[in-house]
């Protein structure tokens, strides 16, 4: 299957060191991972360290909890923008969702994209699955998908449950075609990255992509 190339090798932590970010990086080039995701003050840093790779540098906005401003959002991604940045990973707000504020999100997600799309960049929107109902879920494929994203993204790694094969799937019924599936939260080895490739996921969000790949030459010969 080659896991590594569905893999954002990720560290969010809010104690991540310059030196973490160096490893990541590494890593990333040695492994060939589609792109790694740092905070946002490590985006320059991450691009002098792939400089010359196919590794995209990818970033969060509005994490880990989504409620912040649409302004501070915007700024948050025109400052990332500004840095280099590749992937833009944005938590929407799931308060809104939660209280079936479709309006808000709407006009949030209209505010936000066209600044992506108009720098060419790549936009995963992260809705938090683990903790809404399949209703909630199947509304944000409708919302998001008819708005020209590019991936929907399961989760943040920071709510009681992460990534599921059942929200994959889910997400690839009521998705269109054209938008691709993140799966991210709780994924530490192959055989879970890989039933999440077979429910329709095209990247992997994950910290062990090293040990997920370790995990898939274990048992399928040479890298």
């Amino acid at each position: 299957m080659k896991v590594n190339q569905f893999i954002d090798h990720t560290i969010l932590k809010p104690t991540t060191l310059i030196s973490d970010i160096e490893k990541l990086c590494s890593e990333a080039i040695e492994y060939q991972f589609a792109a790694v995701c740092v905070p946002p003050n490590f985006i320059k840093k991450s691009k002098e360290l792939t400089t010359g790779s196919s590794v995209n540098v990818a970033t969060v906005i509005g994490f880990p909890f989504g409620y912040s401003a649409v302004e501070a959002k915007l700024a948050e991604i025109v400052l990332a923008l500004v840095d280099g940045v590749d992937e833009l990973d944005i938590v929407i707000n799931i308060s809104a969702i939660k209280n079936n504020d479709w309006e808000y999100l709407a006009n949030e997600i209209n505010h936000l994209l066209p600044v992506i799309k108009q720098h060419n960049k790549t936009v995963k929107i992260i809705i938090e699955s683990g903790i809404l109902t399949d209703d909630e879920i199947v509304k944000c494929c409708q919302l998001y998908g008819a708005a020209g994203i590019d991936y929907l993204k399961t989760s943040t790694g920071y709510a009681e449950k992460g990534a599921s094969v059942h929200a994959v799937e889910l997400f690839r019924k009521n998705l269109p075609s054209n938008v691709q599936i993140k799966a991210s939260g709780g994924i530490r080895d192959y055989a879970f990255a890989k039933q999440l490739v077979e429910a329709g996921a095209t990247r992997l969000g994950c910290s062990a992509g090293v040990a997920i790949v370790k995990g898939e030459n274990a048992g399928a010969g040479n890298y």
